[in-house]
């Protein structure tokens, strides 16, 4: 891929055409090695070095460019002087068995998908499922803050909400009011359902689902929890 091609895969539209997403910095390109030993779709990821990383062992084709070009391709202030250009990884395989399905509806912070994707690839047996409308998952700042897990999760994206009936027999979503998460029934369920970090999901298409009710206890000193940390404490729930 010529670099002014990789430069454009900091934008979302330019992603979707050519079907990569990038990945910066040591940590990440080491997470994406790691995973590509056993996904051959991870394998056809190409690099890119400066002559600092020259000697940078990987199983990828590999192409040293000037710091310069490093500057032109990377979305960070300071490059670290190592660069991926990877496959997109979106999964169409079917759940596996045992395998639960969080669904995302609008979720919008990038942060927040990045450390979900690192909550769910930590406990496993998770994928994860967005709405439209939701954040680009390759998004660098979703990349970086997942912190490899992207490569370690079963991913759908454009995913209706209309479509899970169909899918999942039982589905569960998070509530203000319902029972409490620690029920030994909060376990029983195929998919997980998170709404919009400020909207939550409209009440109407909770209804046609059949969704049944969750809540987190807290002391109600304030409104609501954080989407990444609501996740995060429910998975922690499902693999007790």
């Amino acid at each position: 891929m010529k670099l002014d091609d990789i430069k454009k895969l900091q934008q979302k539209k330019y992603r979707a055409e050519f079907g990569h997403f990038l990945v910066e910095g040591e940590h990440l390109v080491l997470e994406l090695q790691k995973a590509a030993e056993y996904n051959p779709l991870l394998q056809r990821s190409q690099l890119y070095v400066t002559e600092a990383h020259e000697q940078w062992q990987s199983p990828f084709k590999t192409q040293v460019i000037s710091e310069r070009q490093m500057a032109q391709i990377s979305d960070t202030k300071t490059p670290q002087g190592i660069i991926a250009v990877v496959p997109m990884l979106e999964s169409a395989a079917p759940v596996a068995t045992g395998e639960r399905a969080i669904y995302l509806h609008e979720a919008q912070d990038p942060g927040n998908l990045g450390t979900i994707l690192r909550t769910l690839a930590w406990f496993g047996g998770l994928r994860c499922l967005l709405s439209p409308g939701s954040v680009d998952p390759y998004n660098p700042k979703v990349v970086r803050a997942s912190m490899g897990a992207i490569f370690h999760v079963p991913l759908e994206l454009e995913v209706s909400l209309e479509s899970l009936a169909s899918r999942f027999p039982r589905i569960a979503c998070l509530d203000m009011q319902g029972e409490p998460v620690q029920s030994p029934a909060f376990a029983r369920f195929d998919c997980y359902l998170f709404g919009n970090e400020a909207r939550g999901v409209p009440r109407e298409q909770l209804t046609s689902l059949h969704a049944r009710p969750f809540t987190i206890a807290g002391c109600g000193a304030i409104e609501s929890l954080n989407l990444a940390t609501t996740v995060s404490l429910c998975a922690y729930e499902l693999k007790k």
